[in-house]
């Protein structure tokens, strides 16, 4: 048996099943990668005795012949989703040493499934950010690096400790969140495939809010395959959250390897930004060329409210952000600084307690929220979030049955390298993702080469709402033609 850490999570699942690797196995090799590669700050807990007793049972029911879809697989679970008995903080001081008498719907359903829980990943505070620099455990190095080139990267933001525990091999798959692209921009910086669900397929009961209508939950895995695997366990109704839809989840694994013969893949004008590099130009053609060949056919299409996506992002998501940390305030749970009234305990707590990147995220949505300024801009934001969803209901209307953009503008860059002086060039980063948030649709990074630096570069796949199996059976071809990403060697450890 080769090294259980370098196996996809399918070929685990397969290999447990086979008898050929126990799962006790599999997480002790995935324990010790992680006590090598403390330096990358992808967990901020390890949960090893817990692993290990998951394990354990999981080897119990595995030699009963009584293996559920994700008996022994070891997992990732990023520190946005409520854990029961295992600290929750979603990458803040305010949260304290939180601890979570409850378990999220999604981690319920992976641990009904059979999966094993490795620890808890890294995330931007709140999952506010592109680039994982904002959590308060201090950010996430990417495992690449630029050729020649010692510099730390980002993994991505906000799911960047999932993108980088997977690329680095220090779990099998991953839990991740999204909310205007921290499942699919970790992804493409990372090498690693990452899918958002349509608004509603997975539950969010139990997960700390960002933006309620914007926030799904997703996997991050090596494979389109491995995506598929753990999606079919992550999704499901969920009487606990209203806006999960009560639909069947398909096999999302048996989708993958599909013929797309016939399909209608569209190209968006719009997405030809100024300034584009020509790389990422290149393989946008280049992925174009893969579908064409594989019997799809390619055809222009027209997103027209495009361009507003952006900042009409940036006006509902801090809006959304504002209300949903008001909870916050010193009193029930987590930090509490006194003071000498209730007002001067919300005020240091909260200031205390807060990160940058949150605390100017909640002004600009208090600020847009308030009297005078909420019809300017809040409700002028959600007129444009209706006409950016009409655009791709008018588009799927016409016959195309996915659309292809990039998915990031660049490749990774360094720590410390962007959004200092100025955040928006930091918000620049989710130019592709956010329309698909605002739309409520399912997206998909896959990779699909590298940048002139040898660093991980990805395109993104954008369904019809639930309709996540054609993503995965478009995804696989890129996969295929693209070839598996051969990912970094362990230079942390």
């Amino acid at each position: 048996m080769t090294d259980a850490t370098a196996l996809t999570l399918a070929e685990a699942r397969d290999a447990l099943r086979a008898k050929q690797v126990s799962a006790t196995e599999i997480t002790q090799a995935f324990l010790a990668a992680m006590e090598k590669a403390r330096g990358l700050n992808a967990y901020v807990l390890e949960t090893p005795e817990q692993a290990l007793a998951m394990a354990k049972a999981s080897d119990e029911r595995l030699a009963r012949g009584e293996a559920r879809p994700l008996e022994g697989l070891a997992l990732g679970i990023k520190d946005l989703y409520a854990t029961k008995g295992v600290r929750t903080t979603a990458g803040s001081n305010i949260l304290g040493n939180f601890v979570p008498a409850y378990e999220s719907t999604v981690t319920s359903n992976l641990w009904r499934d059979g999966a094993v829980m490795l620890g808890k990943l890294n995330n931007d505070e709140f999952a506010m950010g592109s680039s994982n620099e904002t959590s308060a455990f201090g950010n996430v190095v990417s495992p690449w690096r630029r050729q020649g080139s010692n510099t730390p990267l980002v993994p991505g933001g906000s799911s960047g400790g999932s993108a980088a525990a997977v690329a680095a091999r220090l779990c099998l798959g991953a839990t991740a969140t999204d909310t205007g692209g921290s499942i699919r921009q970790p992804a493409a910086f990372t090498g690693t495939v990452g899918i958002k669900p349509t608004y509603g397929r997975c539950s969010r009961w139990g997960i700390v809010a960002f933006a309620s209508s914007l926030d799904q939950a997703g996997p991050i895995a090596r494979t389109v395959r491995d995506n598929a695997i753990l999606l079919r366990s992550m999704a499901g109704p969920d009487a606990k959250d209203t806006t999960c839809v009560d639909l069947p989840v398909p096999d999302y694994e048996a989708a993958v390897g599909r013929s797309i013969k016939g399909m209608r893949i569209g190209i968006p004008k719009e997405y030809r930004v100024d300034g584009m590099p020509a790389e990422i130009e290149a393989l946008w053609e280049k992925g174009a060329k893969w579908l064409r060949d594989a019997g799809a056919e390619i055809v222009e299409v027209s997103l027209p409210h495009t361009k507003y996506a952006l900042p009409a992002y940036y006006i509902v998501a801090p809006a959304e952000a504002s209300s949903n940390l008001a909870r916050y305030d010193g009193v029930r749970y987590g930090l509490r600084v006194p003071g000498k009234d209730i007002v001067d305990l919300y005020e240091k707590t909260r200031a205390q307690g807060f990160g940058k990147e949150v605390r100017r995220r909640i002004m600009i949505g208090t600020y847009v929220l308030s009297a005078g300024y909420y019809d300017a801009y809040y409700v002028r934001a959600q007129k444009i979030r209706t006409l950016i969803k009409k655009d791709f209901e008018d588009v799927y209307a016409a016959g195309v049955d996915a659309i292809l953009t990039p998915a990031t503008p660049s490749a990774a860059f360094g720590i410390g390298e962007k959004g200092g002086a100025d955040p928006v060039e930091m918000y620049l980063n989710d130019v592709f993702t956010v329309t698909v948030n605002m739309a409520g649709l399912p997206g998909i990074a896959v990779p699909a080469g590298f940048s002139s630096e040898g660093l991980p570069l990805g395109l993104q796949l954008i369904g019809r709402a639930f309709d996540e199996e054609t993503l995965f059976s478009v995804a696989e071809v890129i996969e295929q033609a693209a070839g598996r990403v051969d990912l970094p060697q362990a230079w942390w450890a």
